[in-house]
């Protein structure tokens, strides 16, 4: 049952996306926040994410029957009754994060919490997902909200670090999401989806990627020009050298292993500068 409700309301993308929020707050000059305040901001991201992959999963159930690595989720196998009342519960969660979000902190957070939610639910899952390559581009901005909900809890007009950290995560989430989607091109392919490896090859898609990652990386060293000490720069740079060395290994040869180990690769970077972005401004401070 736990691990129904892990898959339904995508718990493990929410956790990553109420880290990201804390991210953008501990980059961001302003007020500092109490222990259960943080706690707050975690759940209210946490919240709003869990609500945007719960609807996200209930839109899509005629794609995930249609793909091998979703055919067991729940509104496939019935598991999960597909009802309206799903819907209800989905609305209730999202209004209940954002409402949160906006009394605790203030409403550009609540604002953001929903941004994220709504970009991920309905630009991204209704609007792209299904009609376009650049649907995970734009989707992408889902990342970027958790970014600025956080940095807005400490101060509503944000600071360069933290728009900075935001584009870094509009731009980790294509490469991401790409190399996964040429280890599972079949998948896409038969479902319909018009991933980027589906309609442009896994070939061309590795030096999209490539490309992609190259930039990111560059663009995740700037806040060192604003700020940001050697921990964060050490983080991004051991990360993103780590990333670009796995995007390399994918142009020379696109397959389903080393698209896996790109897609991995990018989770050490994010991984890695997340942490260094937290703990970078307690040892500056």
């Amino acid at each position: 049952m736990f691990a129904q409700i892990v898959d339904i309301f995508k718990l493990r993308i929410g956790v990553l996306m109420a880290v990201t929020a804390l991210a953008g707050f501990a980059v961001t000059p302003g007020q500092s926040l109490s222990s259960l305040q943080m706690l707050a901001l975690a759940l209210t991201v946490l919240g709003a994410s869990a609500a945007a992959g719960a609807f996200n999963q209930y839109a899509e159930k005629d794609l995930d029957a249609r793909m091998e690595r979703t055919k067991n989720r729940a509104f496939v196998t019935g598991a999960a009754s597909h009802n309206k009342g799903w819907l209800w519960l989905i609305a209730a969660l999202l209004l209940l994060s954002v409402g949160l979000a906006s009394w605790i902190f203030n409403i550009a957070v609540g604002f953001h919490v929903f941004m994220g939610a709504f970009t991920y639910g309905v630009i991204y899952t209704l609007w792209l997902k299904r009609r376009t390559a650049w649907n995970i581009v734009i989707g992408g901005a889902a990342g970027s909200f958790a970014v600025l909900a956080g940095a807005a809890a400490a101060d509503p007009a944000l600071s360069m670090p933290s728009i900075l950290l935001a584009v870094v995560l509009f731009l980790w989430t294509p490469p991401h999401f790409w190399a996964l989607a040429i280890a599972l091109h079949k998948d896409y392919a038969a479902a319909g989806v018009p991933m980027l490896p589906v309609v442009k090859g896994d070939d061309a898609a590795a030096k999209i990627i490539l490309l992609n990652i190259i930039v990111l990386v560059a663009v995740s060293l700037l806040p060192g020009f604003y700020g940001m000490g050697w921990v964060y720069l050490a983080g991004a740079s051991i990360g993103g050298t780590y990333f670009i060395y796995k995007g390399i290994h994918l142009v020379q040869d696109a397959n389903p292993k080393t698209a896996i180990r790109c897609f991995l690769a990018s989770l050490v970077q994010l991984t890695l500068l997340l942490i260094a972005a937290m703990i970078d401004p307690l040892l500056i401070g």
